[in-house]
This record gives C-alpha cells, sequence and structure tokens, in this order.
C-alpha cells in the first residue's frame, strides 16, 4: 500500500469534493420541468467524495508502516485518471452523461488493474445508465443523456 500517495490523493478528492459542494451552492435550486434542481447530483456526488477521502486520509494515518523507506508515487496513474476526468467534464455536455461516464470509468477501471475487460465493461455500462436512469426517469432530473448526432 502506497500511503504517502493515498494521503496526497485524499487530501486533493477531499478539496475537489468540497469544492462540489461549495460550487454547487451556486446553482439554481430548481429546473424547468424537474423536481430536482441541478444543485442537487453535484451537491451529493461532492459531498460523497469529500466524506470518502476523510475514510482514506483516516486510513493512511492509521497504517503503521513496517519499514521507513521512501516511497515511489504512482505519478502516471495518477496523471491518467486526472487527464481523463478533466476530458470528462470537458466532454460532458457535447457527447451525454451516458457515454463520457462509460469512457470515464473503463479508462478508471483498467488504470487501476488491467485485465477482466468484460466484467469492467458490464460495471460501467450498467452503472452509467443506471444512474442516468435512476436521476432522469425516478428523480425527474435531467442531464445529457446521448448526443444529438447519435440520432437518439
Amino acid at each position: 500500500m502506497n500511503t504517502a500517495f493515498d494521503r496526497y490523493s485524499g487530501i486533493a478528492f477531499f478539496a475537489i469534493g468540497l469544492a462540489f459542494v461549495i460550487g454547487s451552492r451556486s446553482i439554481s435550486t430548481s429546473a424547468y420541468g424537474s423536481n430536482v434542481g441541478a444543485n442537487i447530483f453535484p451537491m451529493v456526488l461532492g459531498a460523497i467524495l469529500a466524506l470518502l477521502s476523510v475514510r482514506l486520509i483516516y486510513e493512511t494515518f492509521r497504517k503503521q508502516q513496517a519499514e521507513k523507506r521512501k516511497e515511489n508515487l504512482d505519478y502516471k496513474r495518477f496523471g491518467i485518471i486526472f487527464i481523463s476526468a478533466v476530458l470528462y467534464a470537458y466532454f460532458l455536455e457535447d457527447v451525454g452523461f451516458v457515454i463520457t461516464t462509460f469512457l470515464f470509468l473503463m479508462i478508471g477501471f483498467q488504470t487501476m488493474q488491467r485485465g477482466r475487460v468484460w466484467v469492467s465493461l458490464l460495471i460501467a455500462a450498467g452503472f452509467s445508465y443506471g444512474v442516468y436512469y435512476l436521476y432522469v426517469n425516478l428523480l425527474d432530473g435531467s442531464l445529457p443523456g446521448f448526443p444529438a448526432w447519435l440520432g437518439f
């Protein structure tokens, strides 16, 4: 376990989650044709990210290192996931929630653990469409579904 990397990642993701929660407060609380305001989804996701980051930070401080040695940080994996998260946010409106979330999850799964592509495909597809269906159809929210150029 690379505790230094986990600790710094936890701090960075806590800051990102906090920024989402604070930023979502400036989004309108109601949307035309929606019972759920546009601010709810980023606020909830930011809060979950911040809470999971606090847990990660707590676990890294709790973990006692058997050896006192310098650990190599995994900059390559962090860079791949960070760049894919930036591209995910950039292309969300143009490509749609389902496709961008699916691609982001596939990149994340395969970056963290190569192999088991079919399992990653099923989980990413199920999660992407499941969250979209839950938020749009059950909660009456609005998310960019599929791009117009696909013809859906």
